[in-house]
């Protein structure tokens, strides 16, 4: 397993901060983060600081601090180790306790039974396992989900809480003889807490509201929070309040009796997980830190100082690559560039993450987190109205544009004064990746399926054994997808008299050891080339044979590897793919005339912003989403 390798931020993460816990007296906070280290912060001064970091070799998911020694901290990490840590409250190095390994999947992650020395832990394998914490033995499983199990809660009187992708609550008790309660949602639940009196569980719903349930799982009230999922919540110490974060990018303050009492907007913030301890609230965020708030008036005590060049999307047209980050930043590249120093200038400084991008005749559109498409032309910028949920994926369908969202929704809009025209339901998942083709686009979802057509009008043409990532296409006559079950799947495509598309001679590529997070296709559609990019850090090839197919079970191999995950894909007008890492590389990536595939050039995001900035100094900054006014948004 290779280890993240990524540059040290001395005043932060280097990577967005995936999970956040205060300890009990709000001294401390640990943060974890996608460059695999957690941060103990010093939360007693006014200037949060760093004060040790703990290194994992995959990124972190979640921590939690011990209810009886305080200075306990257990960390869960996606390299499938749970590890335990003494932190020492004055001087000193941190100090390895333990270890607790191998899990069979990432750790999303894990909670303290009340004596302070088992420990509960939760996997992508669906498991929930019950572990000795200083002793590193295994003790028991005490639940099993059908699909990822995704968080987990104890209760003070140790009452344990389980939710996961399959959409069950669980809770049971270790130790006991009788089987555990469940309750069935129709979708993904990602979040739970229970109250710190424990008799109340929050349950987190993809919906958008959170359930308020009895430890038998009775429901008490549910809470209408957002149109867009609610992803995390935490309890105040009195349980007057509960906050919730949601993926409309907002965090919102409730009362003992269900009144919506403040609701926090930063686009920094990553709102997947927040904690609550001492009168402060703390949040996940994008940038290189943890958020702070003050529980009582929800006012901000601290927030992260730098964002971090991560790319998140490129696409590219008019011999120009843009290149969008989680910083917010778009990069516009000469993708021409042989060799030196390319040129570059910053086209869009949006407060949040870029996640998805499009670009025809002049114009960029960016789809962000906080759910806007922003467009961008002749330095003049229009954006959206917020769209109900972050925008993981764009593409054009003739004279519209199309954006997929994390609800699931196709939203149309116009090109012009990005005004919606059509919304449909065409995937019962977030919508991960569209492309487009010749009378329609392709579609990626989180419920498995590849789907063609247009937005009102689709049709699967094939299913993988879990989400998908991504979707290429070539000519209009192959289609690629990128999944989570580790395989790529190729197949060629086309459209019936009837209009319904339809795909035959599909593959299955194998390579990667973990989830497929991006997909390629270069080359002739009669012998095409995949390209795959995976959270293992590799960078795969393949050449289709379509008269071969059993050959794809051993055909393939790894072009090159990165120090983070490959995270995005794009065709260039030359016929070249260009690939980027989440450790911020940039590889342009060719088919010679005999076949074989290559690196053509290099280059490092971080470099690329360098260059913008000596070459455009005065480069114009669209700060926000442009519905609050600010700076030369024109809201549609």
């Amino acid at each position: 397993m290779r280890t993240i390798d990524l540059p040290v931020n001395p005043t932060g993460h280097a990577a967005p901060v995936t999970h956040v816990t205060l300890r009990p007296d709000g001294q401390r906070l640990a943060s974890c983060s996608y460059d695999g280290t957690v941060l103990v912060w010093d939360t007693a001064e006014p200037v949060p600081r760093p004060l040790h970091r703990l290194r994992h070799r995959r990124l972190v998911n979640a921590s939690a601090w011990n209810p009886v020694a305080p200075g306990l901290l257990a960390t869960a990490s996606a390299d499938k180790t749970v590890a335990v840590w003494r932190i020492p409250d004055a001087g000193g190095r941190a100090q390895l306790v333990n270890v607790l390994a191998r899990h069979t999947d990432d750790i999303n992650a894990v909670d303290w039974m009340p004596d302070g020395e088992r420990l509960i832990c939760v996997s992508e394998d669906g498991r929930a396992t019950l572990w000795d914490a200083l002793d590193g033995a295994f003790l028991s499983e005490i639940g099993s989900h059908t699909a990822h199990c995704m968080a987990v809660s104890v209760s003070p009187d140790g009452i344990v809480a389980t939710v996961g992708e399959d959409g069950m609550v669980a809770v049971s008790r270790p130790g006991s003889n009788t089987r555990p309660t469940t309750r069935h949602y129709d979708s993904s639940i990602e979040g739970c807490a229970w109250s710190r009196s424990g008799d109340i569980l929050a349950v987190a719903r993809d919906d958008g509201a959170v359930d308020l349930l009895t430890p038998g799982l009775d429901l008490l009230r549910t809470l209408a929070v957002s149109g867009s999922a609610a992803r995390t919540v935490g309890w105040s110490e009195d349980d007057a309040s509960l906050i919730v974060g949601a993926y409309d990018g907002s965090l919102h303050f409730f009362d003992q009796a269900g009144k919506r009492t403040h609701q926090v907007y930063d686009a920094r913030v990553w709102p997947r997980s927040v904690s609550v301890a001492a009168g402060l609230v703390a949040a996940g965020s994008f940038w290189n830190g943890p958020h702070l708030y003050r529980l009582a008036d929800a006012a901000e005590v601290a927030a992260p100082d730098s964002g971090n060049h991560g790319p998140n999307a490129m696409t590219a047209a008019g011999g120009e690559l843009y290149i969008g980050c989680d910083s917010g930043a778009v990069f516009a590249v000469q993708a021409g560039t042989e060799s030196g120093r390319p040129l570059v200038r910053a086209l869009l400084s949006a407060e949040g993450p870029v996640l998805s991008l499009a670009a025809r005749d002049g114009t960029v559109y960016a789809g962000t987190y906080a759910g806007h498409v922003i467009s961008v032309r002749d330095g003049r910028h229009v954006t959206s109205e917020q769209l109900g949920a972050p925008l993981p994926s764009l593409c054009f369908d003739g004279d519209r544009l199309v954006a997929g969202t994390y609800n699931g929704d196709l939203v149309v809009l116009d090109l012009r004064t990005l005004a919606v025209t059509e919304r449909h339901r065409s995937h019962e998942g977030s919508v991960k990746s569209l492309a487009a083709m010749p009378g329609g686009f392709l579609s990626a979802a989180t419920d498995r399926t590849i789907a063609a057509g247009r937005a009102n009008k689709r049709n699967t043409l094939w299913e993988h054994g879990n989400l998908v990532n991504a979707v290429a296409v070539l000519d209009g006559r192959v289609a690629a997808s990128a999944s989570r079950d580790h395989t790529v799947k190729v197949g060629r495509i086309g459209r019936l008299p009837s209009g319904r598309w339809q795909a035959g001679e599909v593959q299955t590529l194998l390579g990667p050891d973990e989830s497929v997070k991006c997909v390629g296709l270069i080359g002739d559609a009669d012998a095409p080339v995949v390209l795959a990019g995976s959270y293992d850090f590799g960078l795969y090839v393949w050449h289709v044979d379509w008269e071969d197919n059993a050959g794809a079970l051993s055909s393939g191999h790894l072009l090159a590897e990165f120090s983070q995950g490959v995270s995005c894909m794009a065709p260039l007008e030359s016929g070249q793919v260009a690939v980027a890492g989440w450790d911020g590389r940039v590889l342009i990536v060719g088919v010679s005339g005999d076949g074989q595939v290559g690196i053509i050039r290099e280059w490092r995001v971080d470099e690329l912003a360098a260059f913008a900035d000596a070459q455009a100094p005065e480069a114009e900054e669209l700060a926000g989403s442009g519905t609050d006014g600010r700076e030369e948004a024109v809201t549609a």
